[in-house]
């Protein structure tokens, strides 16, 4: 390793700004290359951060010796070839969520990061999240007693990105995959990592990109253009059981007639509950009161550092300094979940895993 890890990122789209800011603000790691398919943008997002090694093909980056770690930041279903790639050729992994657009895929991955013992870290920055640190905080100290039932919400009113996002052969999914991720994983990780054992879904593309509305679109991929498809779900809700007898309820949108976009989480214990949204708030009893407890702190995600956090994270696990806590294990264990929504949603029946 070198006094500085040499860094190379696959793939320009929007995501890479923010790993790429993370490891410029980062003194232990050297920028060193970046590859995309698209030429055009390659040369827009080299220039902007003044990347010289630029590659339309990351096999080719690949081949730099001194090359010691990437960030896959492409599409989904390119995730599992670059980063099985990338692995084989002996470098470090942080590959961004979803982990690949199945499960299969995700063990193939882990694998080759096992045969050639090197670190494959999941980008589930939902877990470096101020936000997280403070519920775990509360976990930990035994705040909520034994959670039994939570909730995650990530709807969207109208907001399927285009581009890719809209392409199921490159995103395996919807807003599932691309949104409901986040609030599963975060929820899985507050609880400690359960296994899950079952799971009942549906999923809805009644509304589909919605281009008839009129008015600006928030949300907006770098590659998208009028004539995009959609071939993806617009709605999809799910139950899913854990073996520790949890039950975690989500639904998830791209595009739903509703008043307002939400992103929450709830869970409920026995001994006290919460909601973030984006606030903290706490319920419990006191006295045999019921009482509702709000924080005197920033409670509320800060996207400040956010991606920061997650990228001085991987670079330490690199240099061995720390354990990785977002590994493939738990990327698989998600996309086993994925998958079972999916197949659920298509069979209509539950899915035992």
């Amino acid at each position: 390793m070198h006094d500085k890890i040499n860094v190379g990122v696959i793939g320009a789209g929007s995501i890479s700004d923010l790993h790429i800011n993370g490891y410029l603000q980062n003194p232990d790691v050297r920028l060193y290359a970046l590859c995309d398919i698209d030429s055009e943008l390659l040369e827009k997002k080299a220039l902007k951060y003044n990347i010289d090694k630029k590659y339309t093909d990351y096999n080719e980056m690949l081949k730099l010796k001194e090359l010691d770690a990437v960030s896959v930041c492409t599409w989904n279903s390119m995730h599992a070839p670059c980063t099985i790639a990338a692995l084989n050729a002996g470098k470090h992994v942080l590959c961004e969520k979803p982990m690949s657009v199945s499960a299969r895929d995700a063990q193939l991955m882990k694998d080759a990061a096992d045969k050639n013992k090197k670190l494959l870290m999941i980008g589930f920055v939902r877990r470096f999240g101020n936000d997280c640190e403070i519920l775990k905080d509360f976990i930990e100290s035994d705040f909520f007693g034994d959670i039994y039932y939570t909730k995650a919400t990530y709807i969207r009113k109208i907001g399927n990105p285009g581009g890719w996002f809209g392409d199921v052969k490159r995103s395996g999914g919807g807003p599932l995959i691309d949104l409901g991720v986040h609030v599963i994983d975060l929820v899985r990780y507050l609880l400690g990592n359960p296994r899950p054992v079952s799971v009942y879904g549906a999923t809805f593309d009644k509304l589909g990109d919605r281009k008839n509305i009129k008015g600006k679109r928030v949300y907006k991929s770098a590659g998208s253009s009028d004539n995009d498809i959609c071939s993806v779900e617009d709605l999809a809700t799910a139950m899913i059981r854990f073996d520790n007898g949890t039950v975690l309820s989500v639904e998830t949108s791209f595009s739903l007639h509703t008043k307002n976009d939400e992103g929450k989480i709830e869970l409920f214990g026995t001994k006290g509950g919460a909601r973030l949204n984006p606030e903290l708030e706490l319920y419990t009893e006191a006295n045999n009161y019921l009482a509702d407890i709000s924080l005197d702190a920033d409670t509320a995600l800060s996207f400040d550092g956010l991606f920061s956090n997650e990228i001085n994270h991987f670079v330490s696990c690199t240099k061995n300094e720390a354990r990785c806590i977002s590994p493939a294990d738990d990327g698989i264990e998600i996309m086993k979940i994925l998958d079972a929504i999916y197949e659920s949603a298509k069979t209509c029946r539950e899915v035992i895993l």
